[in-house]
């Protein structure tokens, strides 16, 4: 059973950047795409960004594109989402998330995640 612990987040200023991570145990890390979720008050939970399986290709929101990056390092067995350039509208609970062997992922995303962490809270304040 995998487990995902997200941490990072906090209050920062609009334009302003930060970086959330994703620790994972209980399972082979490579082996899982993992993706980056949010979920704002009174809103749907969206997915923004994902990084495949195996270090495979990266897929993002349009509303994060050129803003966002995701990334892993899998002797870590942790997982990234650097956010720059925040906007208030970005204010959200942010959920890292596992699927085993997806090769491709995609965002938004059309199937299910396995696996998720608990969620850290991201505030911009504008």
């Amino acid at each position: 059973q995998l487990q995902l612990v997200e941490s990072g987040g906090g209050l920062v200023q609009s334009g302003g950047s930060l970086r959330l991570s994703c620790a994972a145990s209980g399972g082979t890390f490579d082996y899982y795409a993992i993706a980056w979720f949010r979920q704002a008050p009174g809103k749907e939970r969206e997915g923004v960004a994902c990084i495949s399986s195996d270090d495979g290709p990266t897929d993002y929101v349009n509303s994060v594109k050129g803003r966002f990056s995701i990334s892993r390092d899998n002797a870590k067995n942790t997982a990234y989402l650097h956010m720059s350039g925040l906007k208030a509208e970005d204010t959200a609970v942010y959920y890292c998330a596992a699927d085993f062997g997806r090769r491709k992922c995609v965002m938004p995303p059309v199937y299910e995640y396995d696996y998720w962490g608990q969620g850290t809270q991201v505030t911009v304040s504008s």
